[in-house]
């Protein structure tokens, strides 16, 4: 029998009701999914603006010493001493180019002077040539928490360099035997993502073989053990370990990012010898990889100006550091024109991004390199008869990231680069005939519980960290912020316009973030929506002894402390 029609009303009534509650449901789902994304990307803006900041900063503190120089020089006074402090790229007589010479015997003794192995010393005991075995009980000090003895460090140093001379500035690889290459991006020091890799795609071999894209070391705690690890995996295979260089394969951000002051840590009285050495091996490394004739790997980028036959025929020794000009010159003004053409293409390719308008532009964001945008991107690749450019350089979400119409691929390794959760790491594997480009992403931890942590916990975790970072940034300026924004409080109210108070801020910082969106996380409001201006300052304060006699001369040095630290490793040339 059919139902009634009061039934039939009844069950259509529930069926709206139900219908209803799952749209309001998916309605909420997807609010609530979007404020995630919102506020995942706007902690991302926090961490990539601070980052860029601070290279920005790297850049300013080169020029102030080369004005300051400058000045000096002009003043009829004599700032030999300072100079060869700053100009990384002018040898050290202990390494100059005449005692760097491969003379055998002799230099080895030299530089391993005073180096004896003491009967304390737990590490692995190394003989070369590397053997596999060897390299496993690397591996194994360091899950031990052992550094490699001094020793060992140099004659491994001084093989790879004696291996790096050999190669060009541009390296070609193929796969006609192993029909596939894997492509590494930034590692920064991050020895749990180096072992990520290679427990999820084996040890370099003739039938594996790697293409390490740059950013070995720096940021991360275990800088020494990464670029350790590498560089003997290097000796081992020097035809199937390509080391591409870097922009922070150089002595000036080592100065600044950590793996000078790890080296100082680790090597203590030994740290001066190892110390050079790693910056003369850094600036022997090349600066591109070419798959098959297909696909170029570098670090950075390009500019409309680069050349690769240009980049092959460089003197890439030269550059102990890209941010300085090579050689003996001071003044850029006064640079032979060849050596600023190749001073730029080797800038170019270690410190460029891609950008998604037309055209090149100069890299003002990070202060060095170029925008390149789909057209520059398109015409290198057609003019090289290449099909693919796939670069590092930028932390991505994801570990990787396709743009110019798929034309760039950005691979980045170091996951949880920012904070544990704000990151996936990547790495690509190119394979077949075809080369196809199959990206493997994994975010390393040492944590058990890591799985079990909810995307919401980690949007928390990682926001809560971004917030802290820039309201450092904030403190560092606290005084010149409340002159900016007392400008603005004409009645003395103590409360601004929200529009007012961004305004000052980004003035203050020199920073484009969404203001707005992060006022109620930095600051309160009254009952009329005006920012309540003190407030941005609460639950932060930099306390010493002489704090509070006017603008603090302690938030002057807080706010230049990485500028300062950056200065006296450079003026202490000999690590002490």
């Amino acid at each position: 029998m059919g139902c009634s029609p009061s039934k039939k009303v009844v069950r259509a009534k529930n069926a709206t009701k139900r219908l209803r509650a799952v749209v309001r449901i998916q309605t909420w789902y997807r609010r609530y999914r979007a404020n995630l994304e919102a506020r995942r990307r706007c902690t991302w803006s926090i961490f990539q603006s601070l980052e860029y900041a601070g290279e920005q900063d790297q850049l300013k503190l080169h020029n102030f010493f080369n004005n300051m120089l400058d000045s000096l020089v002009s003043d009829g006074n004599s700032p030999a001493p300072l100079i060869r402090a700053f100009n990384v790229n002018k040898r050290a007589s202990i390494y100059d180019t005449q005692s760097m010479r491969d003379s055998g015997g002799e230099m080895l003794q030299n530089l391993l002077e005073g180096m004896e192995v003491e009967p304390s010393y737990k590490g692995p005991h190394l003989t070369f040539p590397l053997t596999m075995n060897q390299l496993h009980k690397i591996v194994q000090s360091f899950r031990r928490k052992l550094t490699l003895h001094a020793k060992y460090t140099i004659q491994l140093l001084l093989e790879v360099r004696r291996i790096l001379k050999t190669q060009g500035n541009i390296r070609y690889a193929s796969t006609s035997l192993s029909k596939q290459v894997t492509v590494c991006g930034d590692i920064h020091g991050k020895l749990s993502d180096l072992y990520t890799i290679f427990h999820k795609n084996g040890l370099p071999s003739v039938n594996n073989p790697y293409i390490f894209n740059g950013d070995f070391v720096d940021r991360g705690q275990f800088s020494t053990e990464v670029v350790i690890v590498l560089f003997s995996c290097f000796v081992m295979n020097p035809n199937e370990v390509y080391l591409n260089r870097g922009n922070h394969e150089d002595h000036v951000m080592n100065l600044r990012y950590g793996f000078v002051k790890e080296l100082q840590m680790k090597y203590k009285q030994h740290s001066r010898k190892v110390i050079h050495m790693f910056k003369d091996v850094f600036s022997w490394l090349p600066l591109a990889t070419v798959v098959d004739d297909q696909i170029i790997v570098c670090h950075g980028g390009i500019s409309d100006t680069t050349n690769l036959k240009t980049l092959a025929k460089i003197d890439r020794h030269r550059y102990m550091s890209t941010l300085q000009p090579p050689g003996e010159c001071e003044d850029i003004s006064t640079m032979d024109t060849q050596d600023l053409i190749e001073w730029k293409q080797v800038l170019d390719l270690l410190w460029s991004d891609p950008k998604p308008i037309d055209g090149c532009q100069p890299n003002t964001f990070r202060g060095g390199g170029s925008y390149f945008g789909p057209d520059i991107t398109t015409s290198f690749l057609q003019q090289n008869k290449f099909k693919l450019l796939i670069r590092s350089h930028e932390c991505k979400p994801e570990g990787f990231e396709y743009t110019h119409n798929g034309q760039v691929l950005t691979v980045f390794s170091a996951s949880n680069y920012y904070e544990m959760g704000s990151n996936l790491g990547a790495f690509v594997r190119i394979q077949g005939a075809e080369l196809e480009c199959r990206v493997v992403q994994y975010m390393s931890t040492h944590s058990p519980t890591h799985r079990k942590v909810s995307f919401t916990q980690r949007i928390n975790t990682v926001e809560k960290s971004a917030i802290q970072d820039l309201k450092e940034k904030i403190l560092a300026s606290k005084h010149k912020l409340l002159s900016e924004f007392k400008k603005c409080d004409l009645d003395n109210s103590g409360s601004i316009s929200s529009s007012d108070w961004c305004c000052a801020l980004e003035t203050v910082l020199e920073i484009e973030l969404p203001w707005r969106t992060l006022k109620s996380k930095i600051a309160k409001c009254d009952n009329n929506g005006d920012v309540q201006y003190e407030t941005t300052f609460d639950e932060l304060e930099v306390r010493h002894r002489y704090s509070g006699n006017g603008p603090s001369i302690t938030e002057t040095l807080y706010r230049h402390r990485e500028n300062l630290e950056t200065i006296f490793r450079l003026i202490d040339t000999d690590h002490s």
